[in-house]
């Protein structure tokens, strides 16, 4: 009897110590999210790697579920629904409708609504950084693994590793910056690249 009520006392204190560090994660990312969600939208530095894609680096403008960004090789922009990718080699525009993980491959930031539903979330701490650990509970999403690391005196994101089936993607971030960005940053203008192939793939 007493082992029994021993291992319960021990599974309770466990879920309990569980659910503190699943908020304090949420806390961190609300924060997080505060910031990085400016309303008159935010820019930085990126470099992005993995196993099967290289490595590129550019820059990256956002603005609520928005965002424009600019590599060596291409620019994307992303209104909210719909997305075009330039693509200087070839002199195509792709239009369509990226889902979750593509949004997330091109804005780091996209994790400032993801971890609001549909993930359990851990935390650890690391010298002067959080490193929070979303998991995905649902094992059809796109996306089933993040772990960021926030900075714990300014809450601003520096990595985000993200895992797509079995492939990891790391995101490296600097440089980041409130600004009053205008919507028009986030259309394709057609008149800007009037020699480029158009190529509609929704």
């Amino acid at each position: 009897m007493k082992k029994t009520m021993l291992v319960t006392l021990m599974v309770m204190m466990t879920m309990c110590i569980h659910a503190q560090n699943a908020t304090q994660a949420r806390r961190v990312l609300d924060k997080t999210a505060a910031i990085v969600g400016n309303p008159g939208g935010a820019s930085a530095n990126f470099k992005i790697s993995g196993s099967k894609m290289g490595a590129a680096n550019g820059s990256i403008y956002i603005k609520g579920n928005r965002f424009h960004a600019r590599t060596g090789q291409a620019m994307v922009w992303y209104n909210g629904k719909t997305q075009w990718s330039y693509l200087k080699s070839t002199n195509e525009v792709n239009v369509s409708t990226p889902t979750e993980a593509q949004r997330m491959r091109m804005n780091p930031y996209t994790f400032i609504t993801m971890y609001k539903s549909g993930y359990a979330l851990g935390m650890t701490t690391k010298g002067a950084n959080y490193q929070v650990h979303m998991t995905a509970q649902n094992k059809q999403r796109a996306v089933q693994e993040v772990y960021l690391t926030i900075n714990k005196g300014t809450y601003k994101p520096s990595v985000i590793k993200m895992r797509e089936r079995n492939k990891w993607i790391t995101i490296t971030l600097s440089g980041f910056q409130t600004k009053n960005l205008p919507n028009s940053m986030f259309f394709f203008k057609s008149g800007d690249f009037p020699s480029a192939e158009i190529i509609d793939l929704r």
